[in-house]
C-alpha cells in the first residue's frame, strides 16, 4: 500500500492471521469444539476485506504471537502475564491488569498505528 493511499484510508482492520487455528482445536475435549470452531474466520475475513474495498479501507493481518501476553503499558512479555482460565492480564513488570482479550486488541490497536505512522508492523502477513 503507497504512502498515499495510507492517507486517503477511511479505516484500517487489524486482524490477526489466524491460518491454522482449527488444529488448535484438537486439543479442546470434542464436546466443546462446536462452541470454540462455529463460525468460519475465514469467511468473516472475507466480507470485512470486501466491504472495507468498498469503503476505502484497508485490512492487515498480523502475527498473533503474545499479543496476549504483552504489556500494552511497559512492552514486558511473558507467558505468566496471562490467566486463561480467569481471562485475566497481569502484567509480572508493571502490576497493570485487564481482561487478556481486551490487552490483544490494545496490541493490535498499537500495531495499526505503528503501520499508519511508519509502515512498521512486525510480521505483517497479508496488505489487502
Amino acid at each position: 500500500m503507497s504512502e498515499r493511499s495510507k492517507a486517503t484510508l477511511q479505516a484500517l482492520f487489524v486482524l490477526e492471521d489466524l491460518t491454522g487455528v482449527r488444529n488448535a482445536t484438537e486439543r479442546i475435549r470434542t464436546k466443546d469444539r462446536y462452541v470454540s470452531v462455529s463460525w468460519s474466520f475465514y469467511d468473516l475475513e472475507q466480507k470485512l476485506i470486501y466491504k472495507a474495498k468498498q469503503n476505502e479501507s484497508a485490512v492487515i493481518k498480523v502475527d498473533p504471537a503474545y499479543t496476549s501476553q504483552c504489556c500494552p503499558k511497559c512492552g514486558h512479555t511473558e507467558k505468566a502475564n496471562r490467566n486463561k482460565k480467569k481471562h485475566l492480564f497481569t502484567c509480572k513488570n508493571c502490576g497493570y491488569q485487564s481482561n487478556d482479550d481486551r490487552i490483544g486488541a490494545m496490541n493490535l490497536y498499537r500495531m495499526g498505528i505503528n503501520y499508519l505512522v511508519d509502515s512498521q508492523v512486525p510480521c505483517t502477513v497479508t496488505t489487502e
